[in-house]
């Protein structure tokens, strides 16, 4: 929409400006002309008061007298003739005399033979004439009352016409900037929801006779080849850490066979057990490769069905108590999700369980204790549930909250237990997959709060 206004804007100046010098160029031209053809006028009727004076013998009061007997019939020049000795010799109106001429006006005039002026908006000409060898000098002033107004209504015309040409110009350069910015828009939509967990989305081509067809065609090719390498990425891992599971499983049955014997002496069961724990740490390694690559599977490919949280909470409790015995794990379901659409969503039963035993397991290990707490509940009447998993335990230092995410991190807590660094990252992908919000709270020395909030509106699915 920035973009749109701005171009809109930016195509309405350039028009107005266009105009405003068109409409200028045409107010200051018939400008011009009027003044030109006032000066024109003025000077006829001057060099005609001139012949019927000088030439024609007619006695200055009988022209005086005629002029001012129809004077409403002419146009409204004053026009006065003076000798070389700057005598009046004749004026059309002397009470009025509004050139107000003197000697010096009068040797101007003869020394440039016509002087042009503007005064008060009276258009004043001077005439050097020359008679039987006398030198004369004519003065002749007239305001244009007509010529003005039309001046004035060409301006108001003008004006009009430029506001109405600007208004129209910013209405079609709205329209048209939206239709030429409409597949940018869709373009830029599509490319939003194009991400690592979309990355099967392409842009649209049309019918790839344009330049941003060209664009899109570009940039799909690209997807295509970033696409291709998530793959090529996915089924590495995969297949590596399926391929290393085999001979892990061989390797540790062969180990705890032999610590099964009797007879083993002391210092090969010390490193027969050190062997097995080292198998069984690559075994869980393997594990969590082939979950972090399963985790990075598109949304499209992962199987969603309806499941009740409280059910899979309690499920990864019991996977992870089997496994870890001495962990502690309590859970506490809010008194108000007595409806059991309030806490079924959407998910991959599998996957969420994986996340939740990650979270749940981080929490024991961390802890002195080996103790946790799971809590589950909504924020008001149909809101999204939240899961929290908190611990009391070492905390984790503000400037590697940002870093917990990345695969293979560990803090400087890492001390206190054995670990890969996947569960994390493996967990944010698996939440990310499911549309969850995933916030971690924590201070060293008093413990961590994760929390899961789910983007939709809980119910089955339909």
């Amino acid at each position: 929409m920035k973009i749109r206004s701005q171009l809109t804007l930016l195509f309405s100046l350039i028009t107005g400006g266009l105009l405003l010098i068109f409409a200028l160029f045409i107010y200051f031209s018939a400008a011009s002309d009027r003044r030109e053809a006032s000066f024109k006028h003025v000077r006829a009727e001057a060099m005609i008061r001139a012949k019927v004076l000088l030439e024609w013998g007619v006695e200055a009061a009988a022209l005086q007298a005629i002029y001012l007997q129809s004077r409403e019939m002419q146009s409204g020049v004053e026009v006065a003739i003076y000798d070389s000795g700057f005598n009046l010799l004749y004026h059309d109106a002397e009470e009025l005399d509004f050139v107000q001429e003197t000697p010096r006006m009068i040797r101007d005039i003869l020394s440039a033979g016509e002087l042009r002026f503007v005064q008060e908006g009276w258009e004043v000409l001077g005439i050097a004439y020359h008679h039987a060898g006398e030198d004369y000098v004519l003065t002749a002033a007239a305001y244009d009352h007509t010529g003005r107004q039309g001046l004035m209504s060409l301006l108001w015309n003008l004006s009009l016409a430029w506001v109405v040409a600007v208004l129209i110009t910013f209405v079609a350069g709205w329209y048209f900037a939206g239709r030429v910015l409409r597949p940018v828009s869709r373009m830029a939509e599509k490319a939003g929801e194009i991400s690592a967990s979309h990355m099967h989305l392409r842009l649209g081509e049309g019918r790839g006779q344009d330049e941003l067809a060209g664009l899109a065609m570009t940039f799909n090719k690209m997807l295509d080849r970033l696409e291709d390498s998530f793959d090529a990425q996915r089924e590495f891992v995969s297949n590596v850490a399926h391929e290393l599971r085999t001979p892990l499983s061989a390797i540790s049955g062969e180990v705890e066979l032999a610590l099964s014997r009797k007879d083993l002496p002391e210092q090969s069961r010390k490193a027969f057990t050190k062997l097995l724990q080292d198998v069984r740490r690559l075994s869980r390694l393997s594990t969590g490769l082939m979950d972090l690559a399963k985790s990075s599977y598109e949304a499209h490919q992962v199987s969603l069905g309806s499941c009740r949280l409280d059910e899979e909470i309690m499920e990864a409790r019991r996977e992870l108590l089997r496994e870890q015995p001495d962990y502690r794990i309590s859970i506490q379901l809010d008194e108000q999700l007595d409806d059991e659409d309030a806490i079924t969503v959407k998910a991959n039963p599998y996957l969420l369980r994986l996340a939740l035993g990650n979270l749940m397991e981080n929490a024991c290990k961390f802890s002195e204790d080996r103790s946790a707490r799971v809590i589950l509940e909504t924020k008001g009447a149909n809101g999204p549930p939240e899961i929290i998993v908190e611990d009391r335990g070492v905390g984790i230092e503000e400037s590697e909250l940002p870093k917990l995410f990345q695969p293979f991190f560990r803090g400087s807590n890492s001390g206190m237990s054995e670990g890969s660094g996947i569960g994390l990252s493996l967990v944010q992908r698996i939440m990310r997959l499911h549309q969850v919000d995933l916030h971690i709270d924590s201070r060293p020395g008093e413990g961590t709060r994760v929390h899961m909030r789910w983007r939709e509106k809980p119910g089955r699915q339909k």
